[in-house]
């Protein structure tokens, strides 16, 4: 059954063709179809991966000249979505076949924002390596925001027009778009929730132990915690025992930091 909501994914260079095939074929495996599917080139891409976004006659493509990042990508594909209420898809994940229709469910209970748990795979979906668990209800949500990021982005369903009530996407802070966002729609009064289940699986690989490392990332991520404070969603104590030791972690070499987070990420 078509219910009304659009997906809204965007794709770029470093994607491979086989995964971005997986990801869609979860969404048309969906038991909630969506009503539309908006798909964002991110800048230019090889032929593998245009053969299999033309393989997709239904999609609705937005190919973007140059590559201008996934806050900006989803800004633009936003403009192109019909529906209220949006899933958001990664061009690598996996969803369950009933991700959307339990989404959709809790979110037209009135709500703004819901996420759920996730599990987390290398090369195979057989293999789990991890799960992200979250708080569930809007006041823990809301309370835990104020140290980490409280939704799981790749598992996302919201209402763009509180999306588009708070702002949108903000590149301001490079990989912290999403959690930035979310910090400006429950300031603007959003109603949030989790679901308890695991409804997607997140590909985890090398890659993203070191783009979540390094100086950089680690500045990126105190000025986004700053950021929090001058807004007064935080307080200086709270960036101390949350965002200070988050950077110590950072910096360690690559192999400490994929440890700890294996150990704060296990299977259950």
């Amino acid at each position: 059954m078509v219910y009304p909501y659009s997906v809204l994914m965007s794709v770029y260079s470093g994607e491979t063709a086989l995964n971005l095939r997986q990801s869609i074929d979860s969404i048309y495996a969906q038991d909630c179809l969506p009503s539309e599917f908006v798909l964002v080139v991110d800048g230019p891409v090889d032929t593998s991966l245009l053969e299999v976004i033309n393989s997709y006659p239904s999609v609705k493509v937005i190919k973007l000249p140059e590559n201008v990042g996934l806050g900006a990508a989803l800004n633009e594909g936003l403009k192109h979505v019909t529906c209220d209420i949006v899933a958001r898809m990664d061009s690598d994940d996996v969803a369950f076949t009933n991700r959307c229709g339990r989404e959709y469910s809790k979110i037209s209970e009135g709500l703004d924002i819901v996420s759920s748990s996730l599990l987390e795979f290398e090369e195979d979906i057989s293999n789990i390596t991890g799960r992200r668990d979250l708080p569930v209800t809007q006041d823990e949500i809301i309370e835990f925001s104020r140290k980490r990021n409280p939704f799981n982005h790749p598992c996302v369903m919201f209402r763009k027009s509180a999306v588009i009530a708070a702002g949108g996407y903000n590149s301001d802070f490079p990989f912290f778009e999403d959690y930035d966002l979310w910090i400006r729609m429950l300031m603007n009064g959003a109603r949030v929730a989790n679901i308890e289940e695991p409804l997607l699986y997140m590909r985890t690989d090398e890659g993203m132990f070191l783009r979540r490392g390094g100086r950089e990332y680690g500045r990126i991520m105190l000025d986004f915690h700053k950021s929090l404070i001058d807004r007064g969603w935080t307080t200086k104590e709270t960036y101390l025992t949350g965002a200070v030791p988050h950077y110590l972690i950072c910096i360690m070499p690559e192999f400490i930091r994929r440890a700890v987070y294996r150990m704060l990420h296990r299977k259950h």
